[in-house]
């Protein structure tokens, strides 16, 4: 059965969730105010209903040699279909790139990359601009996090009272 309504205890459940994907069932049922088999149930709703689509380990990328950030601006004249499509491929297959957005405005595409130096992002902006043409890109490194978040804001969902 999929879940096509929440309320406030799946509210609850999915702004913890977020948090901390490894919080203990019997922890995460008390705070939502249900026994274990009925929270645990729930949770199986959510996942199966897409509210959850995965969990995962948070790393520190700085610790691993990951640690500069770099958003890479792209403007192309080419907007076909197999252009776009051969763009996908290339950056997909550049692990370096951990997020990717076609956007509106006067920029096409935007590139977040994490890498351990400048040396390191020339690395990828060659492979990428050996896989495709390209009409102009821009890099900006980050020069201090000031703030990280992997929360979906949960206010904008029309909840079950």
């Amino acid at each position: 059965m999929e879940k096509t309504s929440l309320d406030r205890i799946d509210r609850n459940i999915l702004a913890r969730l977020q948090r901390d994907a490894d919080l203990p069932l019997a922890e995460l049922a008390k705070a939502v105010g249900l026994s274990p088999s009925p929270c645990w149930r729930r949770v199986k709703l959510l996942e199966e209903a897409g509210y959850i689509t995965r969990r995962v380990a948070l790393l520190d990328a700085a610790k691993l040699n990951a640690g500069v950030t770099v958003f890479v601006f792209v403007r192309t004249s080419r907007h076909s279909k197999a252009w776009l499509e051969g763009f996908a491929e290339a950056v997909q297959s550049i692990p370096e790139v951990v997020e990717f957005y076609r956007m509106s405005g006067d920029i096409d595409y935007l590139l977040k990359l994490l890498v351990p130096d400048i040396a390191g992002y020339d690395r990828a902006y060659k492979r990428l601009i050996e896989a495709v043409e390209l009409s102009d890109v821009t890099s900006a490194f980050a020069m201090e996090q000031i703030k990280f978040s992997t929360e979906v804001p949960l206010d904008f969902v029309a909840w079950d009272r």
